[in-house]
């Protein structure tokens, strides 16, 4: 963990002029990948490499949790051929009435091997308040033994730093009936007191669900997630009265198209 601190101190202290260049650069590379992957002459050469589009609801959930019954909703999507693809990353967190968190990832990707992409563009953080934009910089794909990894670097305004760890594996107990365990883990390179965020290892999310494969595009599950929160940032939660630990128990549906 101290590898990796030390990594994103030694990022966030090249000047902002940097970031602010490498946010240019990933937001440019994003708006001119639309008009690449229509163009005509992708499609004239399509025939043996269309474009195709894909949109998966990973999860629409309601959690049980302590104080609140959020409602989660992570989403993603692309649009592209085999090699060359536009992504979409969605993240909200909506409780009582009010949109608590939410992120939107724009992300150019390319295939470097038949498993793996490599990924780069911009997030926007609109909750919460005040907002903060990031380049980002990260591989997604299917890891032996069948693991799909998908981690990121963040570069953000001010010196910011982020890096995010996600794996997921599904177990295929029958045909219809699948059992999926997560994790996900978030560290930031210093403190950013105006959005409850310290420096080093911030939060760690674990989950465990179970779905019924209704149809291969739709699938209701039910599970239990385990959060927690460290460091400075669990000492922001306590300041504002929060848990900084949670187990919650969740119902949701998956689906694609």
């Amino acid at each position: 963990m101290s590898t990796i601190n030390t990594v994103l101190h030694r990022i966030q202290d090249g000047n902002n002029n940097t970031m602010r260049s490498y946010l240019s650069a990933a937001t440019l590379s994003t708006v001119l990948l639309l008009p690449i992957i229509t163009s005509t002459q992708a499609m004239a050469a399509s025939k043996d490499d269309p474009i195709v589009s894909t949109v998966i609801v990973d999860q629409l959930e309601i959690r049980d949790s302590t104080d609140d019954d959020p409602l989660i909703i992570e989403a993603q999507g692309w649009i592209g051929q085999d090699l060359h693809k536009l992504w979409f990353k969605a993240d909200v967190e909506h409780v009582d009435g009010e949109t608590e968190e939410a992120e939107l990832q724009a992300l150019y990707s390319k295939a470097f091997t038949p498993f793996w992409d490599i990924q780069a563009g911009v997030r926007r953080d609109f909750k919460p308040t005040p907002g903060r934009n990031w380049a980002v910089f990260g591989f997604q794909g299917l890891s032996p033994y069948f693991l799909e990894i998908d981690t990121a670097l963040f570069i953000g305004e001010g010196g910011r730093t982020a890096l995010r760890l996600a794996a997921e594996y599904e177990l295929m107990l029958t045909q219809q009936w699948v059992l999926s365990p997560d994790v996900s883990i978030n560290f930031y390179g210093k403190d950013d007191e105006d959005t409850g965020v310290g420096a080093g290892l911030a939060d760690a999310e674990v989950g465990l669900r179970i779905r019924y494969e209704i149809r291969r595009e739709i699938a209701p599950y039910a599970g239990i997630v385990w959060q927690s929160q460290y460091g400075k940032s669990a000492d922001y939660t306590r300041e504002e009265g929060g848990d900084v630990s949670d187990t919650q128990f969740i119902l949701g549906i998956r689906a694609w198209y």
